[in-house]
């Protein structure tokens, strides 16, 4: 520890003239002691600047004012830069745009980049193999998809600081430091297997379910609900008496229309008579709550950390625990959400595409979905009700949609 003092005392530039109003730091910066708190004003390297700066910013600091984070250049640390986008991203979390799942995503992106760099290391100083060194770190913990989701969060930190002008010149990755290729992606697929349910799968699990998970788990196969989906469906979207789900998709906001099969019909009817009381006013309106009357999937902030948030899954646990009981959960990757897969896969063999990506709530950015203003009935229970007859078969000739039931009654009175 002596010998490393040594070494950096020995390292101090002297200062540039007589009377130059700031000191050479051990951070490598040149800095300045003003009411009792140390101020940094740039690089050892670049004096004229630091001093600019201090000229600059000494009319605030000087009265206890936060000086313009304007131009700030060469001295913005990967400290500066996180705040700076955490707290654009809180601006944005605060008025409805960001959701806290995804808030908590860019907060962890930013803690792997200062437990990496740490937190006053320049921005500026970064190069290629700082980055080569960050991927390879990464990739030694993680799987290829979140390797490559956090690389492009790493990106959008990066770009902000660009257009924030928090730092003078784009920052230069190096070819190392890419996302990894489709052809790894889908390796890593294959290792895993399909994320699949096979139908006498699902018809177990529907045997063994709970009244509540049997009404979401028909909804998954039924509407290609995921677990936010079942969370946050409220009764107002829902028509029992006609069979249809009228919900935009809460990741999307696309506008969802759904025919309801008659089993989805009854356990949901039974699920939500069986409701316990909201703990909270602003979910009375939800279809399911756990015994204590929460969100089966919410985002809180944390108690230790109130700026930081955590998401509990009852939906997600709740499955778990019945694929364990049942055995089916030897392959990966298999979960509440894999109903998404099964919708996609079932419903494509109806060769109407349009139609399932309209009840799975994908965007569509084609001309063609510009101009699209709706899709009629009839197309799609032709979608929902052939993946019925996959999963139900000896139900097929009997049970159509719920909707065609109730029209069949009516013509017979």
């Amino acid at each position: 520890m002596t010998k490393s003092t040594t070494s950096s005392q020995a390292n101090k530039p002297a200062k540039p003239y007589e009377g130059f109003p700031l000191f050479a730091h051990a951070t490598r910066r040149w800095a300045k002691k003003i009411r009792g708190k140390f101020h940094y004003f740039g690089p050892w390297r670049d004096p004229q600047a630091a001093l600019d700066r201090f000229n600059r910013e000494w009319p605030f600091l000087s009265k206890g004012r936060t000086p313009p984070a304007i131009d700030v250049g060469d001295d913005c640390t990967l400290r500066t830069l996180c705040n700076s986008f955490l707290t654009s991203k809180r601006n944005k979390l605060d008025a409805g745009e960001l959701n806290p799942r995804s808030f908590e995503d860019y907060f962890q992106t930013c803690d792997v980049l200062i437990s990496h760099f740490g937190k006053e290391r320049q921005v500026d100083d970064l190069r290629s193999d700082d980055f080569a060194s960050l991927r390879k770190a990464m990739a030694q913990r993680w799987g290829p998809v979140r390797l490559r989701n956090t690389i492009t969060r790493v990106r959008m930190l990066f770009k902000f600081a660009v257009d924030e002008r928090l730092i003078e010149h784009a920052i230069h990755y190096g070819q190392s430091f890419a996302p990894p290729s489709a052809k790894t992606l889908r390796k890593a697929r294959n290792e895993a297997g399909p994320r699949l349910f096979e139908a006498d799968e699902l018809r177990q699990i529907l045997d063994k379910a709970d009244p509540i998970l049997t009404a979401m788990v028909f909804l998954g196969v039924n509407c290609g609900f995921g677990n936010t989906d079942v969370a946050t469906l409220p009764h107002s979207a829902v028509d029992l008496d006609g069979g249809w789900i009228n919900f935009p998709r809460p990741k999307t906001e696309v506008h969802r229309r759904i025919p309801l099969w008659s089993e989805t019909v009854k356990s949901l009817r039974e699920a939500i008579e069986n409701r316990p009381a909201a703990k909270d006013r602003v979910d009375d309106d939800l279809c399911f709550l756990t015994i204590r009357g929460t969100r089966f999937v919410r985002v809180t902030p944390k108690k230790s950390d109130p700026s930081r948030y955590s998401r509990r899954d009852q939906v997600s646990t709740r499955f778990a625990s019945l694929l364990k009981e049942l055995g089916i959960n030897r392959r990966k990757g298999l979960g509440f959400y894999t109903m998404r897969h099964v919708f996609e896969t079932i419903g494509g063999e109806s060769g109407d595409q349009i139609v399932v990506n309209a009840i799975m709530g994908h965007v569509d950015s084609t001309m063609a979905g510009v101009y699209r203003e709706y899709i009629s009935d009839e197309r799609l229970r032709a979608v929902t009700e052939l993946i019925h007859d996959w999963l139900l078969p000896d139900h097929a000739a009997e049970d159509a949609t719920f909707n065609s039931d109730n029209e069949i009654e009516e013509s017979l009175e």
